[in-house]
């Protein structure tokens, strides 16, 4: 089954470089990966993937294949050149080892169905300083952006948890335990909304008037690195992932980190994502402290 995943590998990754496209070895994600780059007076000049099964199921003569695709993309923009990784979850299934159907898996968090957290009722009785270590949480976050720190509870929909984080390994305090309506924490294998729910930290960074705190900003270019990116793909107002910037393109716009599809140095509009729609709306955070 392995060979079956290289060989769909091997006719994938020219689609990447390549303008001349054959319907045989059409790859969509490629065309949608080009389109935004192009956007960006950008392009990939050299691409590796590699794969690795998670799960085969065999019944009469179809095989099903759950697997992980891991893209490493050398993108040029202007004199710049930098490396962006993603990691995907796909399902293949294969009639007597003829590829008849191959899809992204959608594992993007989904909206929960807890009441909202009731924000910030103890700030006045926590007055919490700290001075927030931006390398700190950029260097864990190209660290841990493939894997999952043993020293952290690891989540199905890992996005927020992986930010939460990153955040606190650059001094941020958590505050609230043991109330998951208030306050940033993780403890006692127990943990707040807000420290692992997409939706719950965006209220969160909004709202907190001590401890972990940040501003909002107008637009994606007055971030810093160390600072945070939330996502509404659906423009319904519940938001459902978070992202960290770990770097800045040729034209000073962010690249971020994120886990759940684990992802280091992507631009940070995700156009180029699954899950985007023209109904996206984003959120920017400056970190305070």
């Amino acid at each position: 089954m392995l060979h079956l995943i290289q060989d769909l590998f091997e006719k994938r990754v020219n689609q990447f470089v390549s303008d001349k496209r054959s319907h045989k070895v059409f790859f969509p994600k490629a065309e949608k990966k080009q389109s935004a780059l192009a956007k960006r007076s950008a392009e990939i000049v050299k691409v590796k993937t590699t794969g690795r099964i998670i799960e085969t199921v065999k019944e009469d003569e179809f095989q099903t294949v759950r697997y992980q695709a891991h893209y490493q993309y050398l993108i040029k923009q202007k004199e710049l050149l930098y490396m962006e990784e993603e990691v995907e979850e796909r399902l293949a299934k294969f009639y007597k080892e003829a590829l008849v159907m191959d899809e992204e898996i959608n594992s993007f968090e989904q909206k929960e169905a807890s009441q909202p957290p009731d924000l910030d009722n103890h700030d006045q009785e926590e007055r919490l300083s700290f001075q927030y270590d931006r390398l700190k949480a950029v260097q864990y976050a190209e660290r841990w952006w493939n894997s999952y720190n043993p020293a952290y509870k690891k989540f199905e929909n890992d996005c927020t948890n992986f930010i939460s984080q990153c955040l606190h390994v650059g001094g941020a305090p958590m505050r609230g335990y043991p109330n998951k309506g208030a306050g940033w924490w993780l403890q006692n294998n127990n943990w707040s909304y807000s420290w692992a729910v997409a939706n719950s930290l965006r209220i969160y960074l909004a709202n907190s008037k001590s401890g972990l705190q940040a501003n909002e900003v107008s637009s994606p270019d007055q971030l810093l690195l160390g600072d945070v990116i939330c996502y509404d793909f659906e423009g319904d107002g519940r938001f459902n992932h978070n992202t960290i910037v770990t770097g800045k393109d040729a034209y000073g716009m962010p690249l971020v980190n994120a886990h759940t599809y684990n992802s280091r140095m992507r631009y940070w509009a995700y156009e180029d994502s699954s899950a985007y729609t023209p109904k996206i709306k984003y959120k920017f955070y400056h970190l305070l402290g």
